[in-house]
């Protein structure tokens, strides 16, 4: 593409490296990593999983938006949605005179605003073939900070509808990534595609591809999770399965399994190549957060704490895990859901759409195991730790461990 598509950065890295630091660095998290990952504060004990918060394609998607600023301070910056699930960098962003646009999940992007003279930057769920036609169209710079194992998966749902197959996708149809990776069909004349949240959606699908029934209720269910003009009994003969990056690792093969046995019972197995294909399509980052989860738990703290945003898929997944462990599990966005003075804890307990406040949370505990979502700062994970040690009346044993 020409001068005004930009997906490898401006070269400006060691330029925003000190304010990336101001704004998101943590000595706490530092002094956890230097202690292998572990923190004795007084009578508490902090265990901080060994792959948490930031990831790659994130890190690369805040450098991008920060390099956009510095690259262009005399023009106006749009971002089309979050740049990631955190609501703290995306207020940096705000406050540093990047405009967001919002809009309605069923509606379009509104980029009547946006000129030739402007600059827009993608986030690192990327945005749908339209959104991406409509800008180019504009004329704009453009910044991309797609993340590169979301573009893995595009590939493979385009290589499917290439070769007619459809593609049946493990994730939220509501979600960008998702709603970007279904787009990928467009480029090819009958691309197709299905979304399926999990596997109790997934068991009425497998059993139509195996008995046939009623296609028009199935309709109705996945009408917002299907590709215009979906047809139950045309678009299951031949399927390949993909998933948002984000989502349950575990989940995610046993559906693509699911699918291939009834593939197989419904064709014949020396016939399934023909009819399924299937590729693990969670990113190695996500993969990395939720092992370490395993691993910590294979010696529970305990209690959890999983910070991050309740929007950000990796996040709810990884306390969805710390739950299903047994273990008591908060999830909260930040340091401010936790409230020394009064005692208690703002969180989003698993499986809830909304928050709840707690008393007396903490309930004797005195081993705390932390992890993040991806896209959760380490600031935001270093004052969770802080506000814990102060509700326990720790706080100053805390103070003299971090160095």
């Amino acid at each position: 593409m020409n001068g005004t598509y930009f997906r490898r950065g401006f070269g400006l890295k060691a330029e925003i490296e000190g304010q990336l630091t101001t704004d998101y660095h943590s000595a706490v998290v530092d002094t956890l990593r230097l202690g292998g990952y572990r923190l004795e504060a007084g009578p508490l004990t902090f265990r901080l999983a060994r792959e948490f918060g930031f990831c790659y394609g994130v890190d690369r998607a805040v450098d991008y938006a920060y390099e956009s600023r510095l690259k262009f301070p005399d023009r106006r910056l749009f971002l089309v949605g979050e740049i990631i699930h955190n609501p703290h960098v995306n207020a940096k962003l705000r406050a540093m005179g990047v405009t967001i646009l919002e809009h309605d999940p069923d509606r379009e992007f509104d980029f009547s605003a946006i000129t030739p003279e402007d600059v827009v930057i993608m986030p690192a769920f990327g945005v749908t073939i339209r959104d991406f036609e409509r800008l180019r169209a504009i004329g704009c710079v453009l910044v991309d900070t797609t993340c590169g194992s979301v573009l893995n998966v595009w590939k493979r749902v385009e290589s499917y509808a290439r070769d007619g197959y459809t593609a049946v996708i493990h994730g939220k149809h509501w979600h960008e990534e998702t709603k970007a990776t279904a787009s990928q069909v467009n480029k090819h004349a009958g691309g197709r595609y299905l979304v399926v949240l999990d596997m109790d959606e997934a068991r009425p699908v497998l059993d139509y591809i195996e008995h046939g029934g009623d296609a028009a209720a199935l309709a109705a269910r996945f009408a917002k999770a299907t590709s215009p003009g979906f047809d139950f009994a045309r678009d299951l003969e031949r399927v390949g399965i993909a998933n948002q990056t984000t989502m349950l690792s575990g989940e995610s093969l046993a559906i693509a399994g699911e699918f291939g046995q009834s593939m197989a019972r419904r064709y014949g197995a020396d016939q399934l190549a023909a009819h399924f294909r299937s590729f693990d399509t969670i990113c190695s980052a996500t993969q990395e957060r939720q092992d370490a989860i395993k691993d910590m738990l294979a010696d529970p703290p305990e209690l959890m704490l999983v910070i991050g945003g309740y929007n950000s898929s990796n996040t709810c997944h990884l306390a969805e895990l710390c739950a299903s462990h047994g273990v008591r599990t908060y999830h909260i966005e930040d340091a401010d859901g936790i409230d020394p003075a009064a005692g208690t804890i703002r969180h989003k307990p698993v499986g809830s759409r909304t928050e709840v406040v707690e008393g007396d949370w903490i309930r004797g505990a005195r081993i705390f195991g932390v992890t993040a979502g991806a896209s959760t700062p380490n600031n935001k994970i270093g004052e969770t730790i802080v506000r814990v040690a102060e509700t326990a009346g720790a706080l100053d044993a805390l103070e003299s461990a971090v160095r």
